[in-house]
């Protein structure tokens, strides 16, 4: 009896310090990611299927972390699940994160966490009558991943705005059409649709190149700064400030996939394919990764200051940054950027 009061007592003691003793507050133990399609993308794809973020939330102390990738159409779709609070990182071109840096504010904040690419946007057409974006008349059509906001429809503002001055750098808008990467150049391809240009990223652009069915009209190398960042990875101020360790953990997880795929671009292309399959052999993807004047996977920040000043500019921005720093998260700050 007295060993069964003893143990009673024990017991009770132990619910009381259980009750009194706040749960310690837990990092979350899960990253939902939502991305476009395209090779840009790249870092995104080797740091989720090698399980790098996994790898450095537990060498942080998080234990299991569980890591979702959900596809969308463009970076705008991604960014609109970021708001919803549906997903925890997104990534699309420069243009949907500064928009979003631009309109969000104290507990829904949004910055850049890294670039992950930069490269040539070409302008592609079907149509022997349209050599140069001043061919263009009221009833064509270019399909690009979004209007206005994404950075293949900024570089046709920055083109019209070179060509036909100022006043005119939305001259273009109007013949834009929204299209998913994939979608636009099966559409282009095919002949069988009004749209016959294209805004195109890597590997769909060389993609259509190498068909013999389309020609250049426009390289963004000649209206934007050569070498600058198009795609990045910006996540909301929820996920930085409620989870630092996860966040810390995220960031040095996709440091570590830029040097995975500067030291074996051939096993970077496997895992390409694999999430994108394509008709091309993976000696082709392996080519494009490792020709800088193609893509170039670099995390520090280039050009990025001169994209905002121009929406800004242009009246996409209502406010201007002071500098490049302002679009990132601080785990940036410490880069050479621009």
């Amino acid at each position: 009896m007295r060993d069964l009061v003893t143990k009673a007592a024990a017991i009770a003691l132990l619910l009381c310090a259980m009750l009194s003793t706040p749960p310690a507050r837990a990092e979350s133990d899960r990253v939902r990611i939502v991305m476009p399609y395209g090779l840009a993308y790249l870092p995104t794809y080797v740091a989720v299927d090698r399980g790098l973020i996994e790898k450095h939330a537990k060498a942080a102390g998080l234990g299991d972390i569980k890591v979702s990738l959900v596809h969308m159409a463009s970076g705008p779709a991604s960014s609109d699940l970021l708001l919803a609070g549906d997903a925890d990182l997104a990534m699309g071109g420069y243009g949907p994160a500064f928009i979003l840096w631009d309109k969000t504010r104290g507990a829904q904040k949004v910055r850049a966490v890294t670039p992950l690419s930069g490269g040539q946007i070409l302008v592609l057409s079907t149509d022997p009558r349209i050599r140069s974006i001043r061919d263009y008349g009221p009833n064509d059509r270019i399909a690009v991943s979004a209007v206005k906001v994404t950075a293949q429809a900024i570089s046709l503002q920055m083109a019209a705005a070179k060509e036909w001055g100022w006043d005119q750098r939305f001259r273009l808008d109007s013949l834009l059409v929204a299209m998913s990467n994939p979608d636009a150049m099966a559409m282009l391809l095919s002949g069988s649709s009004e749209v016959k240009s294209h805004a195109a990223i890597l590997p769909f652009s060389l993609e259509e190149l190498e068909s013999g069915k389309v020609h250049v009209v426009m390289n963004s190398d000649d209206y934007l700064e050569p070498g600058s960042t198009v795609a990045v990875l910006y996540a909301g101020a929820k996920f930085h400030d409620e989870n630092p360790k996860l966040y810390a953990a995220t960031a040095a997880a996709f440091e570590e996939a830029f040097t995975f795929i500067a030291a074996n671009p051939r096993e970077a292309a496997k895992i390409y394919v694999a999430r994108e399959p394509q008709k091309r052999d993976l000696s082709w993807i392996e080519a494009i990764i490792v020709n800088p004047k193609q893509i170039h996977f670099n995390p520090t920040p280039r050009g990025t200051l001169k994209h905002a000043e121009f929406m800004h500019a242009a009246g996409t921005l209502k406010n201007k940054p002071d500098s490049w720093k302002d679009l990132f998260w601080e785990n940036m700050h410490g880069k050479d950027g621009s």
